[in-house]
């Protein structure tokens, strides 16, 4: 099975800082960490490989920094790494990330599922898991909490798909997933044919701890490199240039008016709410 897991190297939450001539997060020389989210990512597709065997790569995109957060994922058992990295990537938002990543994705070559988390602390958009299924046109299950089964090869694949068939032969395999995916009001049983993307919330495992063994893989692995040339992709789809989003204003909010306490007997202290709720409204 080839599982590919997408992590994102984000600020530390005490260290962020504005670009005020772009409007977007400086990450250059800032103290930063692997999205939590994604940790359970990384352990979720070690976990995959350890079942089934095959190969976990690692995919992030950032600048050259970045390849910290990828040795620590293979000191958590992933076997490859590879860094999307050049300044034509400055300034992407969520779709112009999802293109690029699909784009490197395509590049690395056949998948069989894609782990994302559920989102990145910096952003909470929750958005690039799913752009980049919607890029590879592939099917999706996100908020992850549990992977049920996978079954491959001789399996019968759930009525509605085709047996033995990928999305333009991207997948190694042939087969479903089935996953239990996290709503507000419980969880979906979900079933899949593979190739697929996931996104995964923290309740699906607990991350392990690198092991010395794993430490010293990490520190001598070679990390692959990947630039705008190596990607095949649209230029105008790339960075700021290729986002639609654009951060017009960032401005600290005002300070918020301090609140009252009401005292008395319920009967009075609910007419005082009343009259001071209508008072906010007209």
């Amino acid at each position: 099975m080839n599982i590919i897991v997408c992590i994102k190297q984000v600020p530390d939450t005490t260290n962020v800082r504005i670009d005020p001539e772009t409007n977007t997060l400086v990450r250059s020389g800032v103290q930063s960490i692997v999205n939590p989210f994604d940790m359970y990512a990384i352990e979720e597709g070690v976990r995959l490989k350890e079942k089934f065997g095959g190969t976990v790569i690692i995919v992030t995109m950032g600048p050259p920094q970045a390849a910290e957060a990828l040795r620590e994922a293979i000191s958590l058992g992933a076997d490859e790494a590879v860094l999307i990295s050049d300044r034509a990537f400055a300034g992407s938002d969520t779709w112009a990330t999802s293109y690029t990543l699909s784009r490197a994705i395509q590049k690395i070559g056949k998948f069989d599922i894609i782990i994302c988390g559920k989102q990145a602390i910096d952003g909470d958009t929750a958005q690039v898991g799913p752009g980049i299924a919607a890029f590879l046109d592939i099917p999706q299950i996100t908020f992850v909490k549990k992977i049920e089964e996978i079954i491959i090869d001789s399996a019968p694949v759930p009525q509605g798909y085709g047996a033995g068939k990928t999305p333009e032969g991207q997948g190694t395999i042939s087969g479903y997933i089935k996953a239990d995916r996290m709503t507000e009001e419980g969880y979906d049983i979900v079933e899949s044919p593979l190739p697929c993307l996931i996104t995964v919330v923290k309740e699906i495992n607990e991350p392990r701890l690198p092991s010395l063994k794993g430490k010293m893989r990490a520190k001598k692995a070679e990390i692959r490199k990947l630039e705008a040339k190596d990607l095949d992709a649209d230029p105008d789809s790339l960075g700021l240039k290729g986002s639609p989003t654009k951060v017009v204003k960032i401005f600290t909010p005002s300070p918020r008016k301090g609140g009252q306490i009401l005292e008395g007997e319920a009967k009075e202290v609910c007419g005082k709410l009343v009259e001071l709720l209508k008072g906010e409204i007209i």
